[in-house]
């Protein structure tokens, strides 16, 4: 047995994100010489008589000549993680550990002494779960409340707290709110997606909680889908390459700082699929095609270190994702290296048999195909004894349940939460602070892609200007679905500076702009109108939109009377997609797609009127009509606006002065990297690197197929002659600054050989 540590020595090891609390370690210390443990609070530890939680109830063997009292080697800090892990595994009985697998909605837990009493393993609040009043303070107070109460369980095991922190810490009434990651994605900013999440973990941490269900990293491929604006893009790459959310939430490592909150990526495998709906059945996509576009991204989360994956409520082949071990356990667990706990996503076990209530089949199917913790979200009570049940008679191994503890409770010393369970309160006066907000400004502006500009742009600060629109002064509008609540609501929700509010603090003089939501009032005496229409909030399901996917009559009407005045209209679209305005488009003089910029408004300001010169890019294909639905980059279809497509102010390129007249190629070189492979075929990916000292504006990498035949690629195009590949740069990824670098990546039948591709930039 480890000897016992000071509580200063404990700090001193310990500097992590919540406020030290020895108590636990104490009160387990005095629970081995027959003394009851209480819940710590965070001045004092109380111990009183009649709840004795002595060596038996731990499990450890009685002192004898005992002087100061012991710790146990898992509550002990200096010990490694899976020396505390498989030492507090053989103390646990069946019920802990199957507790240890539950995950319960906090409003469910009524009494909340149930926490305790079922060895309750982590707790969530749904997107409609909320605390009154709402603030920080009081999601703090809660945290705590449960907190204290797993920590009078014998061996003191504390819970992790999830929640959809998924734009920002969105349940929370006054936390900053970021775009959403369709708007992230336009940025093609992967360092400042990094930031977005230190910034969302510091707010989730300050009010105790310390897992987070995000980032999705779905690959949206049918903008009809009402997830969409919850993916960083249609392409592979872009998804991917916004990973970097993985390692701003946990920090360089789990538990290294005080601010380290568990990422989770989502939803896995499939989500956001061809069909586009909430369950979606991919039955149509080849394992192939699986693996190119939907894949990667988890991939590259698993490599930086994701603690948790949720899983999707797609299908594959006919199977659900929630009882698929092939892609699980076999492909995520096994080939990937995913060395943290899978978690089901809401109510998805008990939905396997296509009815409401648990059976024990659909219990011991998601576990069985390597789901380690289950999302009940509510009647806890009969998920436990179906579980018991199924373990006593064998369908469920001991083995699986303590894969899934090992992978559970290394999470949670990781984290740090059997030192530091309850919220580190320094942290809490951080949410919605003065720098996230800038920050979160900053995130708007790159994420305002625009789609055309006939000159109007960018406006004069000085200029009379008309605004309208139903989400020009609307925060709910502009922040979407997952906004204090799950489908978010139109309204003041939150705090935080609209459009309108920003165009009129940033104008010389305020007065100058008016306002009518519907367009009244307007005449020819302005210099432009400014409407801002779009989407009004929603989330998956409620979202959908198997028909029309247009501005609706009020959006139209507004319009309407705008172009009547004959002053130039520039269109700002909140939307959560892109929106079939094609016949409306030769009406406006301008168009930016604004996205879900959340609760900083005055970002979508600061372009609209020069400040900064818009940057986004699209990080969809943008349709001509709802039915060319779905529509992606490299399909063949012509759209209204292609995948990368974004201007900039004053961009138009001048003649040459100086023209070379036989230009040489530029210097590139091109690394070729099997991904995957299989039966029959493989995965590949091919890094283009700039190695000249001058900039490329394109680049192509040709090689020997070797007699294998690609079956699909993306991030470029490709052409086939007497068996050599050619790949040239798509529209987004041919300029290259010298050192930079871009990938292609491609699926082919055959072995993958030996090929040495070569580059030629130009």
């Amino acid at each position: 047995m480890t000897p016992s540590r000071s509580p200063s020595a404990a700090r001193r090891a310990l500097p992590g994100r919540r406020s030290t609390h020895v108590a636990v370690l104490c009160a387990a210390a005095l629970a081995l010489t027959g003394l009851a443990a209480v819940p710590p609070t965070e001045a004092s530890v109380t111990v009183a008589a009649g709840r004795a939680a002595g060596p038996a109830a731990l499990g450890a063997p009685p002192a004898e000549g005992r002087g100061a009292a012991a710790v146990l080697p898992y509550q002990d800090p200096s010990v490694p993680v899976p020396q505390r892990v498989a030492d507090l595994l053989g103390r646990m009985a069946l019920d802990d550990k199957l507790g240890q697998m539950t995950q319960v909605e906090k409003d469910a837990l009524v009494p909340q002494a149930d926490l305790a009493a079922h060895r309750i393993g982590s707790v969530l609040s749904g997107g409609d779960s909320t605390v009154s009043p709402n603030n920080a303070q009081t999601w703090a107070d809660t945290y705590d409340s449960l907190q204290r109460t797993a920590l009078g369980t014998p061996l003191g095991i504390p819970v992790i707290y999830g929640i959809d922190a998924v734009h920002g810490h969105n349940a929370v009434r006054g936390a900053t709110l970021f775009p959403h990651n369709i708007g992230l994605g336009a940025t093609r900013d992967p360092a400042l997606v990094q930031r977005v999440g230190r910034a969302v973990a510091e707010e989730v941490a300050g009010t105790g909680i310390d897992w987070s269900f995000a980032p999705c990293l779905c690959v949206a491929r049918n903008d009809r889908w009402g997830r969409t604006y919850e993916s960083f893009g249609e392409t592979p790459e872009l998804p991917t390459s916004m990973a970097t959310f993985v390692t701003g939430m946990q920090g360089t490592a789990l538990g290294a700082d005080r601010a380290s909150v568990l990422a989770t990526a989502k939803h896995y495998l499939g989500d956001g699929g061809t069909t586009g709906g909430v369950d979606q059945g991919n039955t149509e996509l080849s394992e192939a095609e699986l693996r190119a576009i939907h894949l990667p991204p988890f991939q590259e989360a698993v490599r930086r270190g994701v603690g948790s994956v949720m899983l999707s409520y797609s299908s594959w082949n006919g199977v659900r994702s929630h009882a698929h071990k092939y892609l699980v356990t076999d492909v995520l667990k096994g080939e990937l290296g995913f060395t943290g706990f899978v978690v089901s996503d809401w109510a998805a076990v008990d939905q396997l048999d296509g009815r409401t209530g648990f059976t024990g089949a659909e219990i011991a199917t998601a576990v069985n195909a390597g789901v380690d913790m289950v999302m009940v979200p509510h009647d806890y009570r009969k998920f436990l004894t179906l579980l018991r049940d199924e373990v006593t008679a064998g369908r469920i191994t001991q083995a699986r349940i303590d894969d899934a503890n090992r992978r559970i409770l290394t999470k949670k010393f990781q984290l740090g939460l059997f030192e530091r369970p309850l919220t580190d309160r320094s942290l809490t006066p951080g949410v919605g602070s003065a720098e996230h907000r800038a920050l979160a400004r900053q995130a708007v502006r790159q994420s305002q892609v625009l789609l055309k500009n006939d000159g109007v742009l960018p406006l004069a600060k000085g200029a009379k200007l008309f605004v309208a629109g139903k989400s020009a002064d609307d925060i709910g509008n502009q922040s979407g679905g997952w906004t204090l609540g799950w489908q978010g609501r139109s309204g003041p929700v939150t705090e935080g500076t609209t459009i309108l509010q920003g165009l009129r603090a940033a104008a010389t003089d305020p007065s100058r702009i008016t306002y009518d939501r519907y367009g009244n009032g307007i005449d020819g005496s302005y210099t432009a109108a400014v409407a801002v229409v779009g989407e009004t909030p929603y989330a998956e399901m409620h979202g959908d939109r198997p028909g029309g996917m247009g501005l609706d009559q009020e959006d139209l009407q507004t319009l309407d009377r705008l172009k009547a005045s004959g002053v130039p209209v520039v269109v700002v679209l909140v939307s959560g997609r892109p929106l079939d305005i094609a016949a409306q488009l030769p009406d406006w003089s301008a168009l930016l797609a604004a996205w879900l910029p959340g609760t900083e408004g005055a970002g979508v300001s600061d372009v609209l009127f020069g400040d900064h010169a818009p940057t986004g890019r699209l990080p969809v294909t943008w349709m001509r009509s709802a039915s060319q639905q779905p529509i992606n980059h490299g399909d063949g279809k012509s759209p209204l606006f292609p995948y990368g497509h974004g201007l900039t102010y004053g961009t138009t390129p001048g003649p040459d002065p100086d023209p070379d007249p036989d230009p040489e190629p530029r210097a590139c070189t091109a690394r070729l990297k099997v991904v995957s492979s299989w039966s029959g075929g493989h995965q590949a990916e091919v890094t283009v690197e700039n190695t000249g000292t001058g900039p490329l504006t394109g680049w192509s990498v040709a090689w020997d197929l070797g007699g294998a035949t690609v079956s699909s690629l993306w991030n470029g195009s490709l052409t086939v002659t007497d068996g050599r590949a050619t790949v040239r740069n798509a529209a987004h990824n041919g300029a290259l600054s010298p050192g930079a670098t871009t990938s292609f990546g491609f699926t082919a039948s055959g072995s993958p050989g030996t090929p040495a591709p070569r580059c030629t930039g130009s």
